[in-house]
């Protein structure tokens, strides 16, 4: 069986991924010079009217949005207002046909497929012409049923003199990696749990004043999970709480709200000449468990726009052998730093003690049929790699079905790799792992892999008699999908 995790592997439209001739973003187009993020950002605050409406809001009906499909006229629906996004053609890193498809139509699906992170109220509030006519409560009654399954069952709680407890039944095995997130702030607890595609939410005013502190520990194999939670006095609760908004039900994970939490940047370590590890610091009451593969997204507010980007977490020790994961106090990210991005210079710009919003978890990729491999091969290009850090370990340390996993790591010079000496340390002291890198520039004592990805390098690393081999492929675009076409041909079944 060949498994190959599409491009959500770890997050869309990820900054993490060394896109070719150094641009940064793997779903960007060349655009023209002067049509940046920032200069979107200027034009939009110019004073031009970008509605063609002069300032008012109307509302608009289903044909009237319909006329609009043309590129020099083309209007888009979002959660049902409606925007002008004529303007916004040239500065799309998307580019204009990505825009063009949902030209004159409802774009929410497409545009959640792509970056629901992304703030277009903030993006594109010069661009809104008005609301749709049709009433949001008409079209959420056909889905509300399908979408949110309310259970009354699925937690209890009990108490002592001195604490409260809650216990969650996922009633399936829960990831090792983690699958909760914790946050207790002024006696309100928000605790979700990411379930596969499902996320369960308890959302409760507490009964009683608490200390603030929250704990989480998980029994994975039977699916437990208990939060523990200090009294600010000893005595007797008649309640838990007061229940708010979605507590107790489950919602498909893509349609889940995301909430964020203000972090405090602690320390920022040097991996290379233009990569950090970021340290951020949850704050009191907040305890989050990130999935391995998946990622969170940091949101800022940049020349007064708000910025959202997704990056993947990964462990204190990187990929040490030894030493647990600090994912319950910290929060770890390996971000390249792009000197004309708009990001990442200002997360770079950040002194210790600053503050970020960073979400919860957020992702599609799965461990499920990774336990049922015994050979994992891992192609990596630049940033691409970093995801795959705490898979690595994951594997090395609590997959015992796991015999074998190699890493084929494409960068352009030697000081482009990341974690080039741990690697190796790494795979001299288990004869589990191994690693190969492949330099698309190298110098000229370069002993090993040259040239970039191609059908015959890719059949020299992977054994073809593996029956039961898992396929992670990550890095740019252009490299993503080069690289699935040739380990997972049209005829091989099982893709990912």
């Amino acid at each position: 069986m060949l498994n190959v995790p599409t491009q959500s592997f770890p997050a869309p439209s990820s900054q993490q991924r060394v896109a070719p001739s150094g641009q940064s973003g793997r779903n960007k187009v060349a655009l023209k010079p002067g049509h940046s993020l920032m200069d979107w950002i200027r034009y939009s605050k110019s004073g031009k009217d970008l509605t063609g409406l002069k300032g008012r809001l109307i509302e608009v009906t289903q044909e009237e949005l319909e006329k609009h499909n043309t590129r020099g006229d083309c209007w888009t629906c979002i959660r049902g207002m409606v925007y002008n996004v004529t303007a916004y053609m040239e500065y799309h890193p998307g580019g204009e046909e990505e825009l063009m498809k949902a030209a004159g139509a409802d774009g929410t699906e497409l545009f959640d497929q792509v970056h629901r992170w992304v703030n277009y109220e903030s993006m594109l509030k010069e661009c809104l012409v008005g609301r749709m006519a049709t009433k949001i409560t008409t079209a959420m009654k056909g889905t509300q049923s399908e979408d949110v399954v309310v259970f009354h069952t699925l937690y209890d709680w009990f108490q002592t003199e001195g604490s409260v407890h809650l216990v969650i039944y996922a009633k399936r095995k829960i990831p090792s990696s983690g699958c909760t997130t914790a946050d207790l702030q002024a006696g309100v607890l928000r605790l979700e749990v990411l379930l596969g595609k499902m996320s369960y939410l308890l959302h409760l005013c507490l009964a009683g004043e608490i200390d603030g502190n929250v704990s989480v520990h998980s029994a994975h194999t039977v699916g437990k999970i208990q939060v523990s939670i200090r009294k600010q006095s000893k005595g007797s609760w008649a309640r838990l709480g007061q229940p708010l908004e979605s507590h107790n039900t489950f919602v498909r994970k893509k349609d889940r709200a995301l909430f964020y939490r203000e972090c405090v940047l602690v320390s920022k370590t040097e991996v290379n000449y233009n990569t950090n590890v970021f340290r951020f610091k949850f704050p009191r009451g907040s305890v989050m468990h990130v999935p391995v593969g998946q990622h969170v997204y940091l949101k800022a507010n940049i020349q007064d726009t708000e910025v959202v980007r997704a990056y993947t977490a990964v462990d204190q020790h990187l990929i040490s052998a030894s030493g647990n994961s600090s994912q319950e106090s910290d929060l770890y990210l390996m971000i390249k730093i792009y000197p004309d991005g708009i990001f990442t210079p200002y997360l770079h710009s950040l002194q210790i003690g600053d503050h970020m919003s960073v979400s919860g978890p957020d992702g599609t990729f799965s461990l499920r049929r990774l336990l049922d491999g015994t050979n994992l091969y891992l192609l990596a290009a630049g940033t691409g790699f970093t995801p795959m850090v705490r898979l690595i370990r994951l594997v090395l340390e609590d997959t015992e079905t796991v015999r074998e996993a190699k890493l084929l790591f494409f960068n352009r010079r030697e000081e482009d790799i990341l974690l080039h000496h741990e690697l190796h340390q790494l795979a001299a002291n288990n004869p589990r792992f191994q690693v190969e890198h492949v330099l698309s520039e190298p110098c000229g004592s370069w002993s090993g892999r040259r040239g970039r990805v191609d059908e015959s390098m890719l059949k020299d690393f992977i054994t073809p008699e593996d029956s039961k081999r898992y396929v992670c492929v990550c890095g740019p675009k252009a490299f993503t999908e080069l690289t699935m076409g040739y380990v997972n041909p049209p005829q091989t079944t099982g893709a990912l």
